[in-house]
C-alpha cells in the first residue's frame, strides 16, 4: 500500500476565494508543488489523479489551509474552459422535470459559477435527517481537531482503509481540504463503516465549493438523506455489496451480450461487477465524472446504474470475444473507462444511458433489499468494515447427469445475484427418486427458488429458473392458478445456450406501475391449459389479475406482478402445478409442460417469455433434475 504524507504550509500566492470568470484568470498557487505531487503525464492518458490510502496513513495539516474554492483547484487542468453564461434568477424554481433535462443536456457545464450555485442549492433541498451537521459544526470540529496555528497529524477514517481517493483537478490545498473533510465526516458520522465512493464525491464537490465548510455541509446532507427508496451514498460494506449485486442483476437483464462475454471469460463475475462504482468515480476522466455528478444530484443512485449499464454496453461493442481470452477482464474494463473518450463522448454516453428503460425506483429498491437480506444470511452485518470473501460458487465438486460444471456455471450466471451466492443443492432427480410428480412436489416444496433441468431422449437440454416455492400451488386449491414472479425465465443449454426472460424485462414500458390503493383479484386458472381447452389459450380480459397478498411481515418480492398493470392476463403465467402435471410459461402455448409421470412433455412459444420452442415440440424425458440453493 502506498503511503502518502503531506506537509502543507499556507501558500502566500493564492488569490481570494471564488470562481474565475475569464480564461486568463488563473486561480491557485504553488504549481511547481502540484507538479511534484502529480506528474504532468498523469493528466494525459489518465486524467484522474489517485491517492491510495491505508489505515496507517498519517499526514500534516496547517489549519490555515481553508482558503476558499479558488485555492482548491488547479484551473489549468480543468478540461472545460470558463465561459460566460447567463444565469436566470429562477433557474432552481423550474419544475424537476425541466431541471433534469437541463442537467442531462450539460447546461451546468456552461459556467463553473452556475454549476457551483446549482450544486449548493440542489443539495440544500435534499430531504435529510433533522440533526445533520452543517458548516458551523464543521468549523467548530475542524478547529478542535486541527487547532488554529499548530501542525497536527491525523489518520484517515477507518472506513476508508484500502480505498482509493481520486483528486481530479485539486491542487495541494484541495487535497488537504479533502482529507480534513473526510476526517471530520469520520468523527461526526461514526456509523459509517465502509464507503469507497465518498472520497470521490467530496473531491468533486470541492471543485465547486466556496470553502471547506460548505463542502462538508453539502456532503453531510447527501449522507443523511432520508428520502424514501432513495440513497445517495452507501455507508456500510453490506450496503455497498448489495449495490454491486443489484448492478449485477441489472447487467444480467439489460446487457445480456456483455454479461455473457464476462461470464465466459471470468470465473468470478461478481468480482468484475463489484467495481461498477469505480468505473464512474475513479476511472472516468473528470469531464465525464462531473457530468455524471450533475444528474446524480437530481436523480439519485438509479442514474448511476443507467450510466454504468451504458458503459458496459459500449465496452461490449469495443471488444471481440477472442481478444479477452486469457486477459484480466476487470483490468481491461478499467483501461476502457480511463480511455473512454476514444470510444464515446460524454453527451452520447448520457443519451444512451437514458435510453435504457429500467424498472421503477421502488422496484430497484426491493431488489436491493432482497440482496441485503441474502448477504446477511451469509454473515455480512451493518457494523463490520470491508471483508474479503469469495462470492463465486465453486463448481469443482458439482455433479449432474444432465449438465457439465461449465454449463451450470453459465446457468448460475443468469440467476439473480442474491441466489447465486449459494452453491447448488440437488433436490430431485428422476434417476434417483423415480418418475413421480408427487415425489417431485415432496422433494421441492420448502425451497425457493429452484432450477429445473430436462434432458430429452434426443440429447437436447433445456430448463427453467423458478422464483417461487412449489407449495404456492396449494393456495388456490386443486385447480391452482399461476404463481411466481417476473424473475422466472426459461432457457436452452444444448444444442444452443440461450435464455428467455419475462417479456416485460425487455419492454418495461408496456407495464405501468400499480397505484397503492389499487386492489385486484386472483390470477387466472390454468385448468384449461392442462387439457380442457383445445388450443391451450386462456380466456380474454382487459387487465391482468394478480396472486394472493403476501404474508404479513414479508418483503414484497422483486418483480411481483401485483406491482404492474399489464395489458393481458397471459403476460404473467410463470409457473403452475396440479396432480395432472406442471406448466411453465403460458399465453398462446406453454414454454414447458410435463405430464404427471414426468415422462412426456411439450414446448411451444408463449407470451410470458416470448420464447421459441426450447427443443422438439413433443419430447420424451430421459432425465429430469431440480436444483435448489444451499443457504444453510
Amino acid at each position: 500500500m502506498l503511503q502518502v504524507g503531506l506537509s502543507l504550509p499556507r501558500s502566500p500566492g493564492g488569490a481570494a476565494g471564488g470562481f474565475p470568470m475569464a480564461e486568463d484568470e488563473n486561480v491557485g498557487a504553488g504549481q511547481g508543488g502540484i507538479k511534484g505531487l502529480c506528474p504532468t503525464e498523469m493528466f494525459g492518458s489518465c486524467p484522474v489523479t489517485v491517492v491510495i490510502t491505508s489505515e496507517a496513513d498519517t499526514w500534516h495539516i496547517d489549519a490555515s489551509s481553508c482558503l476558499g474554492c479558488g485555492q482548491f483547484v488547479d484551473w489549468d487542468r480543468m478540461p472545460d474552459p470558463e465561459q460566460q453564461a447567463h444565469i436566470p434568477r429562477d433557474i432552481l424554481s423550474k419544475p424537476p422535470k425541466e431541471l433534469k433535462k437541463l442537467a442531462r443536456e450539460g447546461y451546468w457545464a456552461a459556467s463553473r459559477a452556475l454549476r457551483a450555485q446549482v450544486y449548493h442549492q440542489l443539495i440544500q433541498q435534499v430531504a435529510c435527517r433533522l440533526v445533520t451537521p452543517d458548516a458551523l459544526v464543521y468549523r467548530d470540529v475542524a478547529n478542535r481537531l486541527f487547532g488554529k496555528l499548530s501542525v497536527s497529524s491525523h489518520p484517515l477514517p477507518e472506513f476508508l482503509e484500502g480505498c482509493s481517493m481520486p483528486t481530479y483537478c485539486l491542487n495541494l490545498e484541495g487535497v488537504t481540504a479533502l482529507k480534513k473533510i473526510l476526517i471530520c465526516v469520520g468523527n461526526l458520522f461514526p456509523d459509517i463503516t465502509y464507503s469507497p465512493i465518498l472520497p470521490s464525491l467530496v473531491a468533486l464537490l470541492l471543485h465547486y465549493s466556496e470553502d471547506e465548510a460548505q463542502c462538508f455541509e453539502n456532503i453531510s446532507r447527501l449522507i443523511a438523506s432520508n428520502a424514501p427508496h432513495t440513497s445517495y451514498i452507501d455507508q456500510s460494506f453490506l450496503a455497498h455489496q448489495a449495490s454491486c449485486m443489484t448492478f449485477g442483476d441489472l447487467a444480467n437483464k439489460h446487457c445480456p451480450a456483455a454479461h455473457k462475454l464476462i461470464a465466459s471469460t471470468s470465473e468470478n463475475v461478481f468480482e468484475v461487477y463489484s467495481k461498477w462504482l469505480s468505473w464512474l468515480f475513479h476511472d472516468l476522466p473528470f469531464n465525464y465524472a462531473i457530468r455524471i455528478f450533475d444528474v446524480y444530484l437530481l436523480e439519485g443512485q438509479k442514474v448511476l446504474y443507467r450510466i454504468a449499464l451504458a458503459l458496459l454496453k459500449q465496452y461490449r461493442l469495443s471488444v471481440i470475444s477472442a481478444e479477452l481470452e486469457g486477459t484480466d477482464v476487470k483490468a481491461d474494463l478499467q483501461a476502457f473507462m480511463q480511455n473512454i473518450a476514444e470510444h464515446v463522448t460524454v453527451d452520447k454516453l448520457l443519451e444512451r444511458a437514458f435510453g435504457i428503460r429500467l424498472f421503477s425506483r421502488k422496484e430497484i429498491w426491493l431488489l436491493q433489499m432482497a440482496n441485503r437480506k441474502a448477504l446477511m444470511e451469509r454473515g455480512i452485518t451493518m457494523v463490520q468494515g470491508r471483508q474479503s470473501f469469495h462470492l463465486a460458487v465453486d463448481m469443482q465438486n458439482f455433479s449432474s447427469s444432465i449438465v457439465t460444471a461449465q454449463e451450470m456455471r453459465v446457468i448460475w450466471s443468469w440467476i439473480p445475484e442474491r441466489f447465486s451466492l449459494f452453491p447448488p443443492l440437488m433436490l430431485f432427480s428422476t434417476s434417483e427418486d423415480g418418475c413421480s410428480l408427487q415425489r417431485f412436489y415432496a422433494c421441492c416444496e420448502g425451497y425457493e427458488p429452484t432450477v429445473l433441468l430436462i434432458k430429452t431422449t434426443e440429447g437436447e437440454v433445456c430448463g427453467a429458473f423458478l422464483s417461487s416455492d412449489w407449495s404456492e400451488r396449494k393456495k388456490s386449491g386443486v385447480t391452482s392458478g399461476f404463481f411466481g414472479t417476473g424473475e422466472c425465465f426459461v432457457f436452452t443449454v444444448r444444442p444452443e445456450t440461450e435464455r428467455y426472460e419475462w417479456v416485460f424485462i425487455k419492454k418495461p414500458e408496456l407495464a405501468k406501475a400499480v397505484p397503492r390503493s389499487r386492489q385486484r383479484s386472483p390470477s387466472p386458472s390454468p385448468a384449461s391449459l392442462l387439457g380442457s381447452s383445445p388450443d391451450g389459450r386462456g380466456t380474454s380480459s382487459n387487465r391482468l389479475t394478480v396472486p394472493t397478498p403476501q404474508r404479513k411481515g414479508r418483503l414484497s418480492p422483486f418483480l411481483a406482478i401485483r406491482h404492474f398493470l399489464l395489458p393481458s392476463k397471459t403476460a404473467s403465467m410463470f409457473m403452475s402445478g396440479s396432480r395432472e402435471g406442471i406448466i411453465i410459461g403460458g399465453g398462446g402455448g406453454q414454454a414447458l409442460s410435463l405430464d404427471a409421470n414426468l415422462l412426456w412433455g411439450r414446448t411451444e412459444h408463449c407470451e410470458t417469455f416470448d420464447n421459441p420452442p426450447l427443443c422438439q415440440e413433443n419430447f420424451k424425458v430421459q432425465l429430469l433434475e431440480v436444483w435448489g440453493f444451499q443457504n444453510t
